[in-house]
């Protein structure tokens, strides 16, 4: 096989470009501009299940391998295609990222080290037997624990590492044999394809060689003539037309555009609230309504790319139910106007997509098929989106309740008015929350019926989405009958939340269990306990340490 890729790479370049391309590779400090290497991300590859640019192609594999979608500022597409090209030089270079301290110390690598060599750990006499007990529990399906998951994160590193060099994957080429729809990695192109293929990788060095020489001209033009005759003979197929959305999608980020502006707005109101300024608030009105606008254009590119809803996994999760917390926020700002309804909105929405942007290796954002189980749309739709917003109207409520415990360690007599806004706020919240977590509830039962052949099986996400239920409805019930009053309600709305994570999170990542686990992973079990864990303490603080006034 080695001599077999060696001789495909032949027709990818000659020697001139190997020497061009080792500089280049040991010389990181001329940095190239990324749009200079655009051209080569259109082109169109088959990975996960599905067709998609080469730009989300590297972005993912750069993100799974080193940690980031770049390497020392080098866009992915740049570095990922040299991979291909050169991987004796790269698998010397420590790019590859080890977390997991156990892991380091079992492999006998320095634990305060962050990257490694590809060389130095695949040729580790450990690490043969360290994966193959991990494999072995995996297939008698029993629990991983954390120091098992990061075995699986590291065979998965070196294992696409492995199929990308060696020429063995991604898909490039759509199959002559239409019974196939897996598509040619460059190992099994024909010498009239590597040939073709040989003219972009030309193309590319020539860039990397202007670079070196500090021409002012860069060469692009030539990869983009290179990349279209390549795209225009062999890539355009059906499923290629939604290539120039994606990439749109990757290089906007929509998301973390709409986590600055939730931010920036979460500061307007916060100050509108001290000051009672009408142009603070007027100001983060209209910052949080270009937000909410950019979080549906983001949602809008999803739905269009995948053909589906935008909530099969966790990192759509948490990013669809800020939206539910927004859109509740401004329907009630527009009944009666409040003072902490958009602030508690916006803060929850700059939190949440701040956490989708910036914890890619536990929450994934990569656009994956649906399990086959899933591919009911209708009950998809009106049970998933259903139950996953209404854990947004939960969690305004929870921010908002945060809000009322500050205030009440400030002073219930000083700012009781404000307390009672917020009092009334989270009320409102909770049930609509209630609603459609009902609703939701119900129509999971049917989607189970549909799917599976039975309404409810006490599966742990049925369940706790019960429980979460039975938590708020007593917590209502026990405002509604005067069994608690406004500080009883603030604490609840904050201490029922945790129902809801549990719910949300806790099943898919600390149970891992169910039918219901599919789709998500694991990892941030110990941020999520320290988050619950705080918000706990903090509600017994506040409550037997209230200052009595008057």
């Amino acid at each position: 096989m080695r001599k077999r890729n060696l001789k495909k790479r032949s027709f990818l370049m000659n020697k001139l470009f190997f020497v061009l391309l080792s500089i280049f590779l040991l010389n990181f400090s001329s940095k190239a501009n990324a749009d200079e290497f655009s051209a080569l991300g259109k082109l169109a590859v088959q990975d996960g299940g599905r067709i998609k640019p080469f730009d989300t192609f590297a972005k993912e594999s750069m993100q799974l391998i080193h940690g980031k979608s770049n390497l020392n500022g080098r866009d992915a597409v740049e570095v990922v295609f040299t991979w291909m090209l050169l991987p004796d030089v790269w698998s010397k270079m420590e790019f590859l990222k080890i977390d997991y301290r156990k892991l380091k110390e079992d492999l006998d690598l320095e634990p305060t080290k962050k990257y490694f060599s590809m060389a130095e750990i695949m040729s580790h006499p450990k690490l043969p037997a360290i994966i193959q007990t991990m494999n072995n529990k995996a297939e008698a399906k029993e629990r991983l624990n954390s120091y098992d998951q990061a075995i699986q994160i590291l065979n998965n590193q070196l294992s696409l590492y492995q199929a990308i060099s060696n020429n063995l994957h991604p898909g490039w080429i759509p199959s002559e044999d239409a019974e196939n729809d897996k598509w040619k990695h460059l190992a099994q192109f024909s010498e009239e394809q590597a040939k073709d293929f040989g003219k972009v990788t030309r193309a590319f060095v020539a860039i990397i060689q202007a670079k070196q020489n500090n021409l002012k001209e860069i060469p692009s033009k030539a990869l983009d003539l290179a990349v279209d005759s390549f795209f225009n003979k062999y890539q355009n197929v059906k499923e290629s037309s939604q290539l120039g959305i994606e990439i749109h999608y990757n290089k906007l980020h929509p998301f973390q555009w709409a986590w600055i502006l939730y931010l920036l707005a979460t500061i307007f109101f916060f100050l509108s609230s001290l000051l009672s300024k009408e142009a603070l608030y007027k100001t983060g009105l209209v910052l949080i309504l270009a937000a909410f606008a950019m979080h549906i254009y983001g949602f809008s590119l999803r739905v269009l790319l995948t053909g589906r809803p935008p909530v099969s996994n966790m990192y759509e999760t948490v990013v669809w139910v800020p939206f539910g917390t927004v859109l509740f926020a401004l329907f009630f700002e527009w009944k009666k106007r409040s003072q902490f309804m958009l602030l508690g909105a916006s803060l929850t929405g700059a939190f949440c997509m701040l956490l989708a942007d910036f914890a890619p290796n536990v929450l994934d954002p990569s656009l994956q098929p649906l399990e086959p189980v899933l591919r009911s749309n209708l009950w998809l739709t009106v049970h998933v989106l259903t139950i996953t917003i209404s854990y947004g109207a939960f969690f305004l409520a929870f921010t908002l309740g945060d809000l009322a415990l500050f205030y009440i360690i400030k002073g219930e007599k000083k700012y009781k008015d404000k307390i009672k806004d917020l009092s009334g706020a989270i009320y409102r919240a909770e049930k609509i929350g209630v609603v459609l977590l009902a609703a939701g509830t119900i129509l999971g039962g049917v989607w189970a019926d549909y799917s599976w052949g039975r309404f409810w099986g006490w599966d742990p996400k049925e369940t706790w989405a019960l429980i979460a239920l039975l938590g708020y409805l007593a917590l209502l019930h026990a405002k509604q009958g005067g069994h608690i009053k406004q500080v009883g309600m603030i604490a609840g709305s904050v201490v029922s939340f945790s129902l809801v994570i549990m719910a949300w999170y806790g099943v898919n990542y600390v149970l891992g269990a169910g039918l219901h686990s599919y789709g998500f992973g694991a990892g941030g079990l110990e941020y999520v306990a320290s988050f619950v864990g705080i918000h706990i303490i903090f509600v017994i603080f506040v409550l037997f340490g209230r200052k009595k006034e008057g």
